[in-house]
């Protein structure tokens, strides 16, 4: 089967769901569909790196990578107001239901299809990414080195990935082009990755 959640334009019958959940804190709606990452629930995976991610030091907006249908970057738009968020996915049924999820939970986001960063330009405070791991390691290891040019200067990435995905290959590729990688949390054995542009 060709058609993914990282298909530019799924092929899978539209059949939309919606559920309630909350995240640091926060009561938050999702309108969710087929043919997009996680449809059910909001995976494991991001969710934890929803409730770990904190500021960077410095100033300036965030970039979500692989939105799917807006649960991270919502969630962090909504926990730090003050921060503008930008969220780019290349599935235009995921942006569509992005858009509608921005709207449905009042967050100040803009959503935008881009194939990696084809459409986005600009200096970002820290890139979080739930990274396509069926894409490929190619694909993912893109996002990084992606990512690192668009971040300023004491930027961060944060990444979450399971350890039997590649994790212990992540750590290593992010410690070739960033100047401090650290594991921030390890847990049901996912990583949540911190990386600082130094």
């Amino acid at each position: 089967m060709s058609d993914h959640y990282y298909s530019k334009k799924p092929q899978t019958e539209s059949c939309p769901i919606s559920f309630n959940t909350s995240l640091r804190g926060i009561s938050l709606s999702f309108l969710t569909d087929r043919g997009v990452f996680s449809k059910g629930d909001i995976d494991f995976g991001s969710r934890l790196l929803a409730e770990t991610f904190q500021l960077p030091e410095i100033d300036g907006s965030i970039l979500d990578v692989g939105c799917g249908y807006g649960p991270l970057g919502i969630t962090i738009s909504k926990a730090f107001p003050n921060r503008e968020v930008t969220m780019i996915d290349i599935n235009e049924r995921a942006v569509g239901l992005a858009k509608n999820n921005a709207e449905r939970n009042d967050a100040k986001v803009t959503v935008v299809q881009s194939d990696l960063f084809e459409n986005v330009s600009g200096n970002y405070a820290a890139v979080i990414t739930n990274p396509p791991i069926r894409a490929g390691k190619q694909i993912v290891h893109n996002v990084f080195s992606g990512a690192y040019s668009l971040l300023s200067d004491e930027g961060e990435l944060w990444v979450v990935i399971q350890k039997k995905q590649g994790a212990p290959s992540a750590l290593e590729a992010l410690g070739e082009q960033f100047g401090e990688v650290e594991t921030v949390v390890k847990k049901k054995g996912y990583y949540i990755i911190k990386a600082k542009k130094v």
